[in-house]
């Protein structure tokens, strides 16, 4: 599912990411006022971003989350309505023999890893929690095959436990807007966390992800068309007094 440009979504605004006092002079805003405004924005753009990976229990979200990896949900979305109404519970993962899941999961790729980490990851959901998908991060990330990003998505989507979900979009966009200089997942999570309202976590981190997928791919990013230009350090620094973009891959 593509979000486009999303529900309500208005367009770039008018305000500045400096502010203009009386004496004339222009003031860098902090780090936690850029932050807040970036999430009014986001909110004003896609009130209704959401995870398009195709769900309805925690146990489907969490295969699904696994299939999600080098894959495109799209495609992931073709291939779990036929795996979910042959597999409904945990232990029925472990019970099928191995190259019979791997055929089930091909078309999203790395199939033989994922049916490995799927097997194992259910393995110990019986053996541990009778079947059930736990619900915190600690215990989500000791499954095989579950990491920070995966677990994120499960908490937030399935739970309704905030967390911050750090896939490519959400890495390089946060990079571009300056709200970090780090580039390993972990460390932008931990980066972000103090900078966004904990309640905010999940739907900001399905936000900036709408916004790659609409507004700022890596490749041709619209600035001028965008919701966050004038918090975003990237398009204060590579776009002209015309708002016409310098090319670069990002």
């Amino acid at each position: 599912m593509s979000h486009g440009f999303g529900p309500g979504f208005r367009g770039s605004t008018a305000e500045s990411g400096a502010q203009e006092p009386s004496n004339g002079k222009k003031e860098r805003m902090t780090l936690e006022e850029k932050a807040k405004r970036i999430v009014r924005a986001l909110d004003q753009a896609f009130p209704e971003a959401r995870v398009t990976l195709n769900f309805r229990n925690p146990l489907e979200l969490l295969i699904a989350t696994i299939l999600s990896a080098q894959c495109t949900d799209q495609r992931v979305n073709e291939v779990t309505p036929s795996l979910f109404k042959k597999y409904r519970k945990a232990e029925e993962y472990v019970r099928v023999p191995l190259g019979e899941l791997e055929e089930d999961i091909r078309p999203t790729g790395f199939f033989r890893n994922k049916a490995k980490n799927i097997q194992a990851c259910c393995r110990e959901l019986v053996a541990r929690y009778g079947g059930e998908v736990p619900r915190t991060l600690e215990e989500l990330t000791a499954l095989p095959g579950v990491g920070r990003k995966t677990a994120n998505v499960v908490l937030g989507n399935a739970f309704g436990i905030p967390g911050i979900v750090v896939d490519t979009h959400v890495a390089r966009i946060s990079r571009l807007l300056g709200l970090t200089r780090e580039k390993d997942p972990v460390k932008i999570e931990f980066a972000l966390m103090p900078l966004i309202p904990q309640r905010h976590w999940t739907r900001f981190s399905l936000q900036l992800i709408a916004l790659g997928r609409s507004l700022c791919p890596a490749r041709s990013p619209r600035c001028p068309s965008c919701p966050l230009r004038p918090f975003c350090d990237y398009a204060l620094n590579h776009t002209g007094a015309a708002g016409k973009e310098k090319k670069k891959n990002l």
